[in-house]
Formats: C-alpha cells, structure tokens, sequence
C-alpha cells in the first residue's frame, strides 16, 4: 500500500512550507486543479482561525488529492438532518456536541492507529458525554486544564504561598485585602465565567461530578426535593461555599466583562482570576510583562482533595455521512501528528491527549500537569446541563441576591421536565 499523500509531508512548520512552495511550483496545488475532491472542514473556534488556515492552505499546496475548504459557519444541526454535515471536523466536544456521537451519527475510527496514541483517562472523559455503543467516534485532541490564575509578583510581594485548603484561601484573600489588594477579579457581568470558574471550581472540588450527573438522570422526572439526589439537595452545600467567596472580589464585579477582568489582571489590579487558560493569551496581549500562574482553588481542609477542572478543548471527528471519507481520514492522521498537535497545545496553552504527548513547560500553566498525569481531575459541572436550561442566568441571579434555594428548585424542575419529554 503507498503511503497517505499526507502522511508524506514534513510536517515541522518549516518543512510544510517548504512542500508547499515547492509543490506549488510544479503545478501540482491550487484550489481549482482538475480532479481535486473537496473535503469539508469545520472549526469554528475564532482564537485559532489563522493558525487553522494557515495549516489547511499548506497541505492544499502540498498535496494534488483533497482541496480542504474550512467551513466556520455552518448549523451543524441542520447538517447532520439534512444528511449533509461536514467530512471532518476539529471542535469543542461538549453535552451538544456529543447528541451526534450518541445517535450514531459520527463515525467509528477505531481502526486508525491514531485512536490507540490517546491516554486511556482522556479516551474515558470523553465517555463522560453519552457514547455509542461500540464505537471510538472522536479523537481528543486538546484537554483544557483551568485552575485559578495568580500573579506571581503579587503573591512574591506579600511573601504568599499557594493555598492547599480553604482555610489558607479564605486567609490568603484576608490577608490581601488588609493589605489593600483585591484578591480575586470579579467579571460577573459575563455570566459563562461564573459557571466556567467560580462555580464548576467550587462544585468540583467538593462533589464528585461524573457520579451525581448519572444519579440524577437515572431518577429522571422525579428530580426534585423527595428525590435522593437533586440540585436542590447535592449542590446547597457548593453553592453556599461559592457565595463565600464574594466578599473578596471588587465592588464593581457585578459590571465587569471577561475582557475587562483580563486587561485588570494584567495590569495587576488584583491578585486572582477565576478562569481557564485561554484568559492567558488575553492578558499577555496587554505586554506588561505580567508574570501568572496557576493552581486548583482549594475548597475543603484536605490537600488530598484539590483538583483541577478540565474540558475537551478539541476533538476530531467524521460523520457517517460525510461525503469524502478518505479524505477526512487524511486529514485526521495528519493533525495527529505530534508535529501539528503538540505544537497546538504548546502554543495555545493546552495539555497533550496522547501517550507520548511532551508535559507543559509554559511557566503559566505548568503547575496543571501534575494534577493532569494523576487525573486530579473534573468536568465542569456547568458542562453537563443541556442549552434549554438557562442555568448561567439562574447561577448570576443567585450571585446578584437571589435564595439559592429557588434558583436549585427551578433547576430541578427543568431536569425533570426534560427528562419527561425525552
């Protein structure tokens, strides 16, 4: 058998430049050269779209086979009804995403020796979505490790240690403010950075999420308060150590934007944010040499128990019915290479999902890998809530006032009103 026309590029940056020049050179590249196939590539993830682009135009200029068109604005949905998605497809693998994977929709690739390259743990978090039965349908690519951020100098300064319980929290953020620092950069105004930091943090650090998201959908409609698992009941605890936290933020939290928050932290108006990775390339862009680092927010008195939150960044994956099977297989096996994918998860911040993926080094986040390897780890809770729910509106009214306890009652009723109809 001969190998895959991509299979043959050099893939180092420079080596896939050099293919494409020479050849384009030759005449054998160019969107409109006869007996090309088109092959459908959708990533809507808008931080990347350049470092994409760049990737898909040099593998058209290096290869006569497969023109790949990327595709950023396609309703995946209506796709997938229509029988028409896209051939292949490298994006957040979330619950929404993952309806596709359950229905069987994507295709089984565990035949490529790519599949057997991924950890075993993260091949089992994306198990944390409903699979289908007997199918290995996507590839993790990137894993999101998110903790909270900390300004080195701030903490140098105050002469502070990383906290490992809530109690060295709590009089960490004491000490700051008595020092007249704000601890903790509040951008409540956004409400997806409170389901994505201050809750799933707080949750996940004192609830096992995996286990309470299967008990609550096996009781199903009858979630609610007689229930022996519910919102109302399993999260009254997390929620009202979150609500701890608020004292430590500015006043002006309840007004701020995620945008707003990094452009603080980098101009070290505080000494915490609350939020993933992909804040730190937001705050470095400010260039004010801001030093950060990262740690699991500790929200019980056990070290032991100090975790790291994760998500799926990425996944590849091929539908069923996409149109050009080979070619979507082509192009997986090319991003899977550790040249393209571990040179991704380097320079956007993100932890490797293969076997012999090299550990992060970037001082801003190499303090996750170790929570990573040993699977310290949780899905956000806020992640396992289906779009219909309004939960991040529900989250920043209890922030903003309102009783937890009828914020969580709602929320059962909406599970259970869902798990009716399903």
């Amino acid at each position: 058998m001969s190998p895959s026309p991509l299979s043959r590029l050099q893939t180092s940056r420079r080596g896939l430049l050099a293919a494409g020049g020479a050849l384009a050179a030759t005449g054998l590249a160019g969107c409109g050269a006869s007996g090309r196939k088109d092959v459908t590539f959708y990533q809507s993830k808008r931080e990347i779209f350049d470092h994409i682009k760049m990737l898909l135009a040099e593998l058209d200029a290096a290869q006569p086979q497969y023109r790949y068109v990327h595709d950023v604005a396609s309703n995946l949905s209506a796709g997938f009804a229509r029988r028409n998605p896209p051939d292949v497809a490298l994006q957040n693998y979330n619950l929404e995403m993952s309806r596709f994977r359950e229905r069987g929709g994507l295709s089984d690739l565990s035949d490529m020796e790519e599949a057997s390259r991924i950890r075993d743990d993260i091949k089992d978090l994306a198990d944390w979505y409903p699979p289908y039965p007997g199918r290995t349908s996507v590839l993790p690519w990137s894993v999101a490790g998110a903790a909270v951020i900390y300004n080195r100098a701030i903490f140098d300064e105050h002469g502070l240690s990383v906290p490992t319980t809530w109690s060295e929290f709590t009089a960490l953020c004491t000490e700051l403010q008595d020092a007249g620092v704000t601890p903790i950069y509040g951008t409540f105004a956004d409400a997806w950075t409170l389901n994505q930091g201050m809750f799933d943090y707080t949750l996940g650090g004192m609830i096992d999420v995996r286990t309470f998201y299967e008990q609550v959908t096996e009781i199903g409609e009858e979630v609610g308060p007689n229930a022996e698992h519910s919102f109302s009941k399993d999260w009254q605890e997390p929620i009202a150590r979150m609500l701890e936290l608020l004292p430590f933020h500015q006043d002006d939290a309840p007004a701020r934007t995620y945008n707003e928050g990094n452009t603080a932290m980098a101009n070290g108006e505080a000494a915490m944010l609350l939020q993933g990775p992909w804040a730190l390339p937001e705050i470095a862009k400010a260039e004010t040499g801001a030093e950060m680092g990262m740690f699991p927010l500790p929200v019980t008195e056990d070290p032991a128990d100090l975790k790291i939150r994760v998500n799926i960044d990425l996944a590849l994956w091929i539908p069923e019915a996409a149109d050009q099977p080979e070619g979507a297989r082509e192009l997986v096996k090319f991003f899977m290479q550790p040249e393209v994918q571990d040179t991704y998860n380097v320079d956007f911040l993100y932890l490797g999902t293969t076997k012999d993926a090299p550990p992060a080094t970037d001082p801003r986040i190499v303090e996750m890998q170790s929570y990573y390897d040993e699977a310290r780890y949780y899905m956000g809770a806020s992640q396992f809530i289906p779009n219909t729910i309004p939960w991040a509106n529900y989250l920043q009214a209890i922030v903003f006032g309102e009783k937890p306890e009828t914020m969580l009652a709602r929320l059962d009723s909406d599970w259970a009103s869902l798990a009716y109809r399903a």
